[in-house]
């Protein structure tokens, strides 16, 4: 087992520092700062209990959470080597799970491995922003009030086109589940079912850019599935479930029923108009 100095000097946490990161299981109201990694805790054992609690991905896709929100908020800052023997025995990994673990990082763009250079971590100019991980731990971590501004941003792009895409489709089966969603929402809204609220809502939003029929929205779909999971973002109509909200769903599912495009991409638009308090995030649609 490596010392915490050793630890220190590398910048990557020791074995009992891993259950520290408050990402895994602290509430949105929680999640307000970097992670502290000052002190060891051996006793707390192997990487990753709590996040495996919350994500059931084996300790592979634990050791990529843990590297990938450790690179995100700056404690391994860019350019910063990664030893896999290293990694291994602080983390308590095989090298199989090392390795496999930097191969994902990769493709993220957050690290790069090279001959005779070894693995390294790439600045953000390098890393896949589209990514639904990193967009998560940029939204829980330092970069968080910008992650949720460009994300808000985003969403204004992408979604108010879909809508009106998806009125000059006829795939009635997709529209009758939209009016199904809406009706799952309401019926959650009545008991106070939060989480039911919000898988419906996702399940809406995404149907509703699979019915628009243009791959490449659809391609982007994990950024609005990613934007609806983060919590403590910018306000918008899907972020504070309550009748309106819901009547700005109900109105988008009438509009595609009539294949009125431009009622659609509207009720789209009021749905994701934010609230007085955060008004500045996001801009309101310009007339035309």
């Amino acid at each position: 087992m490596m010392t915490a100095a050793r630890s220190a000097d590398s910048g990557l946490a020791g074995p009992g520092e891993l259950d520290r990161y408050p990402y895994s299981d602290a509430s949105g109201a929680d999640r307000v700062g970097p992670p502290v990694w000052e002190s060891a805790e051996p006793e707390l054992g192997r990487v990753g209990r709590r996040a495996a609690g919350s994500r059931g991905r084996g300790l592979h896709g634990q050791l990529v959470q843990q590297l990938g929100q450790m690179i995100v908020s700056g404690d391994l800052g860019a350019d910063r080597p990664l030893v896999p023997e290293e990694i291994g025995q602080r983390f308590e990994v095989s090298r199989t799970v090392v390795r496999e673990s930097l191969r994902v990082l990769e493709a993220k763009g957050l690290v790069s491995a090279r001959p005779n250079v070894g693995t390294r971590v790439r600045p953000v100019s390098d890393w896949n922003l589209l990514d639904p991980d990193i967009i998560e731990w940029r939204a829980f971590g330092p970069q968080r009030d910008d992650q949720r501004r460009e994300l808000s941003e985003l969403r204004w792009t992408i979604e108010p086109l879909a809508a009106r895409l998806a009125a000059g489709h006829e795939r009635e089966e997709i529209k009758q589940r939209l009016g199904d969603m809406v009706e799952i929402m309401g019926h959650a809204m009545s008991q106070g079912d939060a989480l039911t609220f919000s898988r419906a809502d996702a399940e809406f939003h995404a149907l509703l850019i699979q019915l628009a029929g243009n791959r490449m929205l659809e391609h982007l779909s994990g950024i609005v599935s990613a934007a609806l999971q983060v919590s403590g973002g910018p306000v918008t109509g899907c972020d504070r479930p309550n009748e309106a909200s819901l009547g700005h769903h109900a109105r988008i599912v009438d509009a595609l029923a009539a294949g009125d495009g431009a009622a659609a991409e509207t009720a789209m638009r009021q749905l994701l108009t934010v609230h007085p308090e955060v008004e500045r995030v996001v801009p309101a649609p310009r007339e035309h």
